[in-house]
């Protein structure tokens, strides 16, 4: 069963990942003015938007999109009839916030399945075809079985044996052996559930009586771009 036919994986380290993080980091930027904001605030807070723009000789209205950013980038609190207030959380701070709140319902992906008696060659033909390096495999019922990594099938192609006539089931990793994530999980759990088990995928599963129906994953690759989405201010 084929469910994406443009899927894109990235093998990258924790290294790497460490490394843009730091770099998304660096990308939290003020201008003078909304750095001029800050310190108003900060020394004479909670104080109105009409206060400040006084304070600065600009209009409420000038200042209305700096004060939007300031807010909505969590360097202050705004609260009606009152004003605004410094929260007092440093770039990093409030980056750190930003990530422990997404969650994996927003990112995943669409999974790559096959049949637990689809034959090995087949399962490799499937992961060139669909460009993915985990596939997930599920029995009649569409319930979660196993999962089949890179590793697996270029172990199953060593020596040989003949590819066309074993079944996937006989080298998958099957499950209770297999990490999964749900919807409603935090993506920080699910990024350290990759990096602690040094796997490249997760499937996004969903509780039936059946067992786990698969309905998502969430990659590396997913990872990497909701780093690159947070450098670029696409994610508030």
């Amino acid at each position: 069963m084929r469910y994406n036919m443009m899927s894109y994986e990235i093998d990258i380290h924790k290294v790497r990942i460490r490394s843009l993080y730091l770099k998304v980091v660096s990308t939290i930027e003020l201008n003078k003015r909304q750095e001029q904001i800050l310190q108003i605030v900060k020394e004479n807070g909670p104080i109105t938007g009409e206060h400040i723009a006084d304070r600065l000789n600009l209009t409420r209205a000038t200042l209305r999109p700096d004060l939007a950013i300031l807010t909505m980038s969590g360097f202050l609190e705004a609260r009606p009839r009152v004003g605004y207030f410094f929260t007092g959380k440093t770039g990093t701070q409030l980056l750190a916030d930003k990530l422990k709140k997404l969650q994996v319902k927003d990112f995943q992906s669409i999974p790559v399945v096959i049949h637990e008696n689809v034959s090995v060659y087949d399962a490799i033909c499937t992961m060139f075809l669909e460009d993915v390096g985990t596939l997930f495999v599920v029995d009649d019922h569409s319930i979660l079985t196993g999962v089949l990594s890179r590793k697996d099938l270029l172990r199953a192609s060593i020596g040989k044996q003949e590819l066309p006539s074993i079944p996937v089931h006989i080298i998958m990793t099957r499950m209770p052996n297999i990490t999964v994530c749900r919807k409603e999980d935090f993506i920080m759990d699910v990024a350290k559930h990759l990096i602690e088990k040094q796997i490249d995928a997760l499937p996004v599963i969903k509780d039936t009586d059946k067992g786990f129906e698969v309905v998502g994953r969430i990659t590396k690759t997913n990872m990497t771009k909701i780093l690159v989405s947070l450098s670029e201010n696409e994610i508030i």
